[in-house]
């Protein structure tokens, strides 16, 4: 059975790469998904200058066709949840009701902004000098790079490409290398559906290829990257060497607090999705279960229970909580960790050990330590994998501390029956979203993501707030005609 290639989207053609990368399965590593083009520097220009070339005709573009175009994208996804789902659940490891479900959210995601275009608002204001009017409006930042991650290859993409258009900004799209699978059907889609050529462009490949001559371009007005930190410190510096707008979303260390008078069964449920589902490849992962000492041994016994009904296979059968690992390297990452925790004096509970299955992939046994203390690494390092923590402390207030004691400040949570302690952590926990008897992974497509410290840098993303970063505010003044 030949494996199928596919093409880079430049200025509405596909266009053959160079070189092919293949897509492997990480629930089993002799499934081959398909071989994807990888663009190379002078590729990527092309793709810049095809969307410098359009720029101006899509901001000038109909308000009602472009809003029906991007209502039928969403409309397509949300049609082809399972095959779209399937695909993804394929290609990154995350279970089949997840794969479904972030497909449905992607494209959702795009029937929003396909009202956003109607909802496009300005301001009429009279100038403090007699007779002089002035208007305040937004308008596209113009050509606009997109870097995504590998681990939620169709929200991600679906989150940044779709406020880009109905905006009136051109795209280049650089998916992550690790999954391109997903996002290159909805780039599928997107050509379908007769977006203009050049307002779209897809060029798949490397970071260091294809992102850095994004970075290096002039031509792009602005960059909206998620990744890791260290990446995203890159490209900051690169892209203010061009002076772009940036937009960053980077890592998480993030705090669940279980206080005494919390309800068991809720705390477990949320401290068990946001710390494991997904495989914890999520920046919003529980990775830091805080628990103040009243309660402490309690949950700590029905953490370990309920982890070990945890079924971890196949991403696609039916029945799975946890699916694989997503490639060797993050399984590298997830196991040098669990070894420092052990090192530092953590005690492995639970998990952590490598899994065989029917198919060979990258499965492991998601990992609980206990006697762990806010210094040691575990706790200060992003692992990105199904491994989590419990901090002991004696009070609320010190789960608090503690809880704010990260160099990053994505989200957070807490389980409390106490009004009280609810609402005072909601006002000071320093994170950018909070979550109160929630699992701290999980958020809706319509209002603001992101978070502060070294979690996110620049505007928000999703909901209304996208405008911030993919539109520039112009003033106008307009003094009577003579």
């Amino acid at each position: 059975m030949s494996i199928q290639q596919h093409s880079n989207l430049i200025n509405g053609e596909w266009v053959a790469g160079a070189q092919y990368t293949r897509d492997i399965n990480p629930s089993d590593t002799a499934d081959v998904i398909g071989e994807y083009a990888q663009a190379d520097a002078a590729q990527t220009a092309q793709a810049i200058e095809a969307a410098r070339a359009a720029a101006p005709g899509w901001a000038a573009f109909n308000t009602q066709a472009r809003a029906d175009l991007l209502e039928k994208v969403g409309v397509e996804m949300i049609a082809r949840k399972d095959e779209l789902g399937a695909l993804l659940s394929r290609e990154e490891g995350k279970t089949l009701p997840e794969g479904i479900g972030e497909v449905v959210r992607a494209g959702n995601i795009f029937k929003f902004f396909a009202g956003e275009v109607l909802r496009k608002s300005g301001e009429l204001l009279s100038s403090v000098r007699p007779g002089i009017d002035v208007e305040i409006v937004r308008e596209p930042m113009g050509v606009v790079g997109i870097i995504s991650p590998w681990n939620f290859p169709s929200a991600i993409p679906a989150w940044k490409v779709a406020p880009a258009l109905a905006h009136g900004n051109c795209v280049v799209f650089k998916p992550a290398d690790l999954v391109p699978g997903s996002s290159w059907a909805i780039a599928e889609i997107i050509q379908r559906a007769g977006f203009p050529a050049g307002v779209f462009n897809l060029c798949m490949g490397r970071g260091s290829v294809v992102g850095e001559a994004i970075l290096a371009d002039p031509r792009v007005d602005a960059v909206t990257f998620t990744g890791s930190v260290e990446t995203g410190q890159k490209v900051a510096q690169k892209a203010v060497a061009t002076m772009k707008k940036f937009q960053l979303e980077m890592g998480g260390k993030n705090p669940l607090v279980v206080l005494d008078d919390a309800d068991l069964k809720t705390a477990v449920e949320s401290a068990v999705n946001g710390a494991f589902f997904s495989t914890g490849q999520r920046c919003t992962a529980s990775s830091r279960l805080i628990v103040t000492r009243g309660i402490h041994d309690r949950f700590v016994a029905a953490m370990i229970e309920r982890m070990k009904g945890l079924v971890v296979d196949n991403a696609l059968k039916s029945g799975v909580h946890v699916g694989p690992v997503v490639d060797q390297n993050q399984l590298n990452q997830d196991l040098f960790y669990i070894e420092e925790g052990k090192k530092a004096g953590a005690k492995l509970v639970q998990g952590g050990s490598l899994l065989e299955r029917e198919t060979k992939g990258f499965y492991l046994e998601p990992a609980l330590f206990t006697e762990t203390d806010n210094s040691m690494r575990v706790n200060r390092e992003e692992i990105f994998g199904p491994v989590a923590t419990v901090i002991a402390v004696k009070d609320y207030d010190e789960a608090l501390s503690v809880a704010n004691d990260t160099p990053f400040g994505l989200t957070s949570g807490i389980c409390t029956s106490s009004l009280k302690h609810a609402s005072h952590f909601r006002k000071n926990s320093q994170a950018g979203m909070v979550m109160v008897n929630l699992p701290t992974a999980g958020v809706d497509y319509h209002v603001p993501f992101g978070g502060r410290k070294g979690s996110s840098y620049g505007p928000r993303e999703q909901g209304r707030y996208a405008q911030e970063f993919f539109t520039t505010v112009k003033t106008a003044y307009v003094a009577p005609l003579v």
